[in-house]
């Protein structure tokens, strides 16, 4: 069997059982399938570790420390079962970058390819570990104190989880595609913190926000307690697209470092 044989069959393994576990809807898999493929064209198996130690630790931090997070997964449209929308969002720009590898063999979407799984970390460590502070978040719209889960807000142990997620990514990523460099590890890091910063702001600015017409509940889900929910921010843009954009800035970052 060649090696390419092995790595379709290990990608199939692997978001199988993603599906298996619930982590991923049948949808998500597929997807999964797809950008697993041009991942592991560009990089092989050294590619697709990267990509599996952010699904990995997502998957990871969502089931931990449950408890703490009751009532946060009501807000979301969404659960932690992962469909096709996600996993794109997630992983489309890496697979973007990974592409134009392939295209062009240059080295720099190498890197732009790391900062978007580092924007992707970074932002879901903050969601995941943020929750677990004592103190509500703060909204970088109203700059009040506002519940936990809520779009648009930061806290101090989340900002922490940010860069670390950013951190081990570009770690990862450095270790297993190219020469480990301090300035491109801080780079590649604060590329992807951008990102996080980039899904903070739109959230709080433009992503859809629903009000509950029965409990008063703000949700991005257009049902709840059974009835429409009201709009009460943005237009078209959900959490799926924050997440796209925000792992595409902070790839694009990388470029403007590099080109500019």
């Amino acid at each position: 069997m060649s090696e390419y044989s092995f790595l379709i069959l290990f990608i199939l393994a692997i978001s199988f059982g993603g599906w298996k576990t619930k982590n991923l809807s049948p949808s998500g898999a597929v997807m999964a399938v797809v950008i697993g493929l041009i991942i592991g064209s560009a990089y092989g198996f050294k590619g697709l570790f990267v990509l599996g130690v952010f699904f990995l630790s997502a998957s990871i931090w969502s089931r931990l420390f449950k408890n703490s997070k009751v009532g946060i997964e009501d807000r979301l449209a969404k659960t932690s079962i992962r469909d096709w929308q996600q996993v794109l969002a997630n992983g489309g720009p890496a697979a973007l970058f990974a592409l134009l590898f392939i295209m062009t063999g240059e080295e720099v979407f190498t890197f732009a390819f790391a900062a978007s799984i580092a924007g992707a970390n970074s932002d879901t460590w903050a969601s995941e570990i943020g929750p677990l502070s004592h103190k509500r978040p703060l909204s970088v719209r109203s700059l009040k104190r506002v519940p936990k889960g809520t779009s648009g807000a930061i806290s101090f142990i989340g900002t922490l989880a940010a860069v670390a997620g950013a951190a081990i990514i570009s770690l990862t990523a450095l270790l297993m595609l190219g020469t480990m460099d301090l300035t491109l590890f801080i780079l590649i890091t604060l590329s992807g913190f951008a990102g996080n910063l980039l899904d903070t702001f739109l959230g709080a600015f433009v992503q859809l926000d629903y009000r509950c017409r029965v409990c008063g509940f703000h949700t991005e889900s257009k049902v709840h307690c059974g009835r429409q929910t009201e709009r009460t921010k943005g237009y078209w843009m959900n959490n799926e697209l924050v997440n796209a954009l925000s792992s595409l800035l902070a790839g694009v970052l990388l470029l403007f470092v590099f080109w500019k």
